[in-house]
């Protein structure tokens, strides 16, 4: 058995000579390891630093100060000029909750929430799943059916705005069909919301189906034709293989479906602004009226903040309630693999 090589190495001791039993030179590898180890350990808060800053101060410029203004100028009853001095606590909020066009906006948001998740979403996920299978020329439709999500809500609302103008064919095709005269689908208080509706899931459906189709296909083939094998129906393999195995999928579907709708403005704005008599107002609607028509700021912040309180509780609670196993899931992972 071999020993291994020592060096000799200088230390105080007892007899007063100054020498001392050679070390090894694996301990002292070793130590400069550990030595090199602490330098790196010690410039990694630095360089992390460094790094977050830019990040941070646009956080900080853009998010933080902009929910602190409008915080704080929802207890003012200010204009929006000079400096806000009249203090009305929380009257801006309460006349919120008491204004029938505000809990109309929340009504609305309701309405297009379910009908994204009963419809919209339902349809995307069994649209995906087809376009999973091996079709001649899938690729083009899932360009097709992406091409939408490209385009800006502005650009959509004038591409909708001119399909249903009067005296065009498809526009009065689809106006008869949610029960409207010709050319008048948002012009009619019954129909203005789910007109609305097939215009945002027309723009946003192909980010949905992208978004299954992504997850189907990490799930791998080998489970669906084991449970194939097994005698399971096309049915029963997608009910109880795919469909539990896409649910991270779905869950941030879902989130980003509600979370959008919530903060819906700018197609809403340019294809109806609003009405006909508030049919299709959305909360950021009613903020930019109340802020940039009337200038009643303090209100129109106030409106604000519950739009952000609103977002802000729904993403928390879905957080921990319904993305909890998958969170977990990945915290684990990590400390697996560390």
């Amino acid at each position: 058995m071999t020993t291994p090589p020592t060096v000799p190495h200088r230390r105080s001791d007892d007899t007063g000579t100054g020498l001392s039993a050679p070390v090894p030179a694996a301990r002292l590898t070793h130590g400069r390891r550990d030595r090199g180890r602490n330098r790196r350990r010690s410039s990694r808060p630095g360089t992390i630093v460094v790094f977050l800053a830019p990040a941070l101060v646009l956080f900080l410029l853009l998010v933080i100060a902009p929910i602190l203004v409008a915080g704080y100028a929802s207890a003012f009853k200010w204009n929006g000029f000079g400096l806000p001095d009249d203090f009305v606590g929380l009257d801006n909020f309460v006349r919120a909750f008491g204004d029938p066009t505000f809990l109309g906006d929340l009504w609305r948001a309701l309405v297009l929430i379910l009908l994204s998740l009963l419809v919209q979403l339902p349809v995307a996920l069994g649209l995906a799943m087809l376009l999973n299978q091996p079709l001649k020329g899938r690729s083009v439709y899932r360009l097709v059916f992406f091409a939408p999500y490209v385009l800006s809500e502005v650009t959509t609302a004038v591409l909708f705005t001119l399909v249903f103008s009067p005296n065009r064919g498809l526009g009065d095709t689809l106006s008869r069909l949610l029960g409207a005269e010709a050319g008048t689908i948002f012009a009619n208080p019954d129909t203005v919301l789910f007109a609305l509706f097939l215009v945002i899931s027309w723009k946003y459906f192909g980010l949905h189906l992208v978004l299954y189709l992504a997850g189907r296909q990490s799930i791998p083939r080998e489970l669906a034709e084991a449970a194939t094998t097994d005698g399971a129906s096309p049915w029963q393999v997608f009910r109880h293989v795919t469909l539990p195995l896409l649910g991270p999928t779905i869950r941030i579907s879902v989130f980003l479906s509600v979370i959008g709708t919530i903060q819906l403005f700018d197609m809403v704005w340019v294809l109806t602004g609003g009405g006909p008599i508030h049919a299709s107002e959305t909360m950021a609607v009613t903020m930019y009226q109340y802020g940039f028509r009337r200038f009643e700021v303090g209100y129109a912040s106030a409106i604000s903040i519950v739009m952000f309180l609103l977002s802000f509780v729904f993403a928390l609670l879905y957080q921990r309630i319904v993305m909890r196993r998958d969170t977990e899931g990945a915290i684990t992972t990590r400390g697996v693999q560390r």
